[in-house]
Protein backbone atom coordinates (compact mmCIF):
# COMPACT_ATOMS: atom_id res chain seq x y z
CA UNK A 1 0.00 0.00 0.00
CA UNK A 2 1.20 3.49 -0.86
CA UNK A 3 1.43 5.41 2.42
CA UNK A 4 4.37 7.83 2.22
CA UNK A 5 4.21 9.58 -1.16
CA UNK A 6 0.67 10.94 -0.65
CA UNK A 7 1.82 12.70 2.52
CA UNK A 8 4.04 14.88 0.34
CA UNK A 9 1.88 14.92 -2.79
CA UNK A 10 -0.97 16.75 -1.05
CA UNK A 11 1.02 19.82 0.05
CA UNK A 12 2.69 19.88 -3.37
CA UNK A 13 -0.74 19.95 -5.04
CA UNK A 14 -1.74 22.86 -2.82
CA UNK A 15 1.47 24.75 -3.59
CA UNK A 16 1.01 24.12 -7.32
CA UNK A 17 -2.48 25.59 -7.09
CA UNK A 18 -1.25 28.66 -5.21
CA UNK A 19 1.55 29.29 -7.71
CA UNK A 20 -0.92 28.88 -10.60
CA UNK A 21 -3.34 31.26 -8.89
CA UNK A 22 -0.58 33.89 -8.60
CA UNK A 23 -0.01 33.66 -12.35
CA UNK A 24 -3.72 33.96 -13.14
CA UNK A 25 -4.19 36.96 -10.86
CA UNK A 26 -1.16 38.76 -12.33
CA UNK A 27 -2.34 38.02 -15.88
CA UNK A 28 -5.56 39.84 -15.02
CA UNK A 29 -3.70 42.85 -13.63
CA UNK A 30 -1.28 42.96 -16.57
CA UNK A 31 -4.01 42.14 -19.13
CA UNK A 32 -1.77 39.48 -20.73
CA UNK A 33 -3.23 36.21 -21.98
CA UNK A 34 -0.19 34.45 -23.44
CA UNK A 35 3.44 34.85 -22.42
CA UNK A 36 4.44 37.65 -20.09
CA UNK A 37 4.06 40.69 -22.34
CA UNK A 38 7.22 42.29 -20.89
CA UNK A 39 5.51 42.44 -17.48
CA UNK A 40 8.39 41.55 -15.14
CA UNK A 41 6.25 40.58 -12.14
CA UNK A 42 4.22 38.27 -14.40
CA UNK A 43 7.39 36.75 -15.82
CA UNK A 44 8.59 36.02 -12.27
CA UNK A 45 5.29 34.38 -11.33
CA UNK A 46 5.34 32.27 -14.50
CA UNK A 47 8.87 31.09 -13.66
CA UNK A 48 7.93 30.37 -10.04
CA UNK A 49 5.15 28.09 -11.28
CA UNK A 50 7.30 26.67 -14.08
CA UNK A 51 10.22 25.84 -11.81
CA UNK A 52 7.83 24.02 -9.50
CA UNK A 53 6.46 22.00 -12.43
CA UNK A 54 10.00 21.13 -13.54
CA UNK A 55 10.87 19.46 -10.22
CA UNK A 56 7.91 18.43 -8.08
CA UNK A 57 6.18 15.92 -10.39
CA UNK A 58 9.42 14.08 -11.16
CA UNK A 59 10.44 13.80 -7.51
CA UNK A 60 6.95 12.59 -6.56
CA UNK A 61 7.05 10.04 -9.38
CA UNK A 62 10.45 8.80 -8.25
CA UNK A 63 9.18 8.56 -4.68
CA UNK A 64 6.14 6.60 -5.84
CA UNK A 65 8.29 4.19 -7.86
CA UNK A 66 10.58 3.68 -4.87
CA UNK A 67 7.61 3.09 -2.61
CA UNK A 68 6.10 0.59 -5.04
CA UNK A 69 9.39 -1.33 -4.82
CA UNK A 70 9.33 -1.19 -0.99
CA UNK A 71 12.04 1.44 -0.86
CA UNK A 72 13.44 2.61 2.45
CA UNK A 73 10.78 4.62 4.29
CA UNK A 74 13.28 6.96 5.94
CA UNK A 75 14.85 7.82 2.60
CA UNK A 76 11.41 8.50 1.16
CA UNK A 77 10.56 10.82 4.05
CA UNK A 78 13.88 12.61 3.57
CA UNK A 79 13.10 13.07 -0.14
CA UNK A 80 9.57 14.26 0.60
CA UNK A 81 10.68 16.60 3.35
CA UNK A 82 13.34 18.20 1.19
CA UNK A 83 10.86 18.48 -1.67
CA UNK A 84 8.21 20.27 0.39
CA UNK A 85 10.67 22.58 2.13
CA UNK A 86 12.68 23.44 -0.99
CA UNK A 87 9.72 23.96 -3.30
CA UNK A 88 8.05 26.15 -0.67
CA UNK A 89 11.16 28.32 -0.26
CA UNK A 90 12.17 28.54 -3.93
CA UNK A 91 9.50 31.00 -5.17
CA UNK A 92 10.62 33.55 -2.57
CA UNK A 93 14.10 33.50 -4.13
CA UNK A 94 13.11 34.32 -7.70
CA UNK A 95 13.54 38.00 -8.50
CA UNK A 96 14.01 39.62 -11.91
CA UNK A 97 16.62 42.02 -10.52
CA UNK A 98 18.66 39.58 -8.39
CA UNK A 99 19.86 36.24 -9.75
CA UNK A 100 21.32 34.76 -6.59
CA UNK A 101 19.02 34.79 -3.58
CA UNK A 102 19.40 32.42 -0.63
CA UNK A 103 15.85 31.05 -1.00
CA UNK A 104 16.56 30.24 -4.65
CA UNK A 105 19.83 28.51 -3.85
CA UNK A 106 18.35 26.54 -0.94
CA UNK A 107 15.27 25.73 -3.01
CA UNK A 108 17.24 24.37 -5.94
CA UNK A 109 19.72 22.50 -3.76
CA UNK A 110 16.95 20.94 -1.69
CA UNK A 111 15.09 19.90 -4.82
CA UNK A 112 18.18 18.16 -6.14
CA UNK A 113 18.70 16.40 -2.80
CA UNK A 114 15.07 15.22 -2.93
CA UNK A 115 15.52 13.97 -6.51
CA UNK A 116 18.73 12.10 -5.74
CA UNK A 117 17.32 10.65 -2.50
CA UNK A 118 14.29 9.30 -4.37
CA UNK A 119 16.47 7.94 -7.17
CA UNK A 120 18.81 6.39 -4.61
CA UNK A 121 15.86 4.72 -2.92
CA UNK A 122 14.93 3.10 -6.23
CA UNK A 123 18.49 1.98 -6.95
CA UNK A 124 18.82 0.53 -3.44
CA UNK A 125 15.83 -1.74 -4.07
CA UNK A 126 17.70 -3.33 -6.98
CA UNK A 127 20.95 -3.69 -5.08
CA UNK A 128 19.26 -5.41 -2.17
Amino acid sequence: MIEITPIYAVPMALLMFLLWLNVVKRRGVADVSIGHGDDKPLHVKIRQHGNFIEFAPMVLLMMLLAELRDGNATTLHVAGGFLVLSRTLHPFGLHYDRAMHVARIVGNTGSLIALFAAAGAIVATYLG
